[in-house]
């Protein structure tokens, strides 16, 4: 297999829930840094212009969003496993609900004033207004939390999982760790960056302690990569992805359609291809960059949407 190559930044929440899985099931892995806001060119290379953080990479398949990342990691190494078959289901449904709902209401409830030299270091004034624009242009119109609203909603979501660890559990669903932990640590890791209001996890003194046990699972063994060599490396590789898949198709297309993916809820920029893969599960579309050759870039099903071109 060829080596995991993972295009992520330091202060990036959702990276932050991959490294700490790299850990969780002993991966060693090549860490690409790239820029915190657009333009991106280097992994735009990569993916065709999908903007999120993070990309995951192997050869010439390039991974997107955090959902799929865990698959295929899963895939990799089944053990220790991230989907504990009693509670497979419901790990994955609170996983998505953090993913979205708590992350939403933590970032509404960190990006106070007192709160931006520890997020984003000493930044210049036109620093920091780049930031606001890139942030702004991946939210586009989508409405955003007034810190009161934020505030007493993150209270109670602290609260309620507080609660599931309130018998004595070590990990949210019981005796196993699952993906469900992983998706609820990157906020609770992100929210205490910033000191001056990491004390809103006072109200939830087991929390507190689970925290500091995911912690302790590091990232494992990196080695820093530049983001030339990743493209070389997709340049001179061939997507292992070609095996056979279950086609499924709502949208009427066919495989090998010229067609269009991109989330459905913020940072919608679109990532044309060929249609290689659709599946329950899965979408991915073959393209090709002067740079980085022909590749083939995956999606989650769940959370993206297809257009036919």
């Amino acid at each position: 297999m060829s080596d995991i190559i993972f295009h992520h930044y330091p202060n990036s929440p959702f990276s932050e829930k991959v490294r700490l899985i790299f850990g969780f099931k002993k991966l060693a892995w090549k860490s690409v840094t790239i820029p915190s806001v657009m333009p991106k060119p280097k992994l735009t290379a990569l993916t065709g212009g999908y903007r999120r953080t993070p990309v995951l990479q192997i050869g010439a398949d390039i991974y997107c969003d955090t959902a799929l990342i865990a698959d295929v990691l899963e895939k990799i190494a089944p053990t220790p496993t991230l989907y504990p078959a009693e509670i497979a289901g419901l790990s994955r449904t609170l996983a998505q609900w953090a993913d979205s709902t708590l992350f939403w209401t933590m970032i509404a409830y960190v990006f106070q004033p007192a709160a931006v030299p520890y997020l984003l270091g000493p930044v210049t004034p036109e620093q920091m207004k780049a930031f606001s624009a890139d942030r702004a242009a991946m939210r586009g119109n989508a409405p955003r939390m007034s810190v009161a609203e934020a505030t007493g909603s993150l209270t109670e979501y602290l609260r309620r999982l507080d609660n599931m660890l309130a018998g004595g559990n070590p990990y949210l669903l019981g005796a196993q760790a699952s993906i469900a932990d992983f998706s609820v640590y990157h906020s609770m890791w992100f929210l205490q960056i910033p000191q001056p209001l990491a004390g809103i996890l006072d109200c939830a003194p087991h929390l507190k302690e689970w925290i500091a046990r995911m912690a302790l699972i590091g990232h494992h063994q990196s080695e820093n990569m530049l983001a030339d060599t990743a493209l070389e490396i997709a340049h001179d590789c061939t997507a292992t992805s070609t095996e056979k898949h279950p086609f499924v198709d709502v949208h009427g297309v066919a495989l090998g359609d010229r067609v269009a993916i991109m989330p459905t809820d913020y940072a919608i920029d679109p990532v044309e291809g060929e249609l290689l893969i659709s599946t329950d599960t899965e979408f991915a579309v073959r393209r090709t960059d002067p740079q980085a050759g022909e590749v083939t870039v995956h999606f989650p099903r769940l959370g993206f949407q297809l257009k036919k071109l």
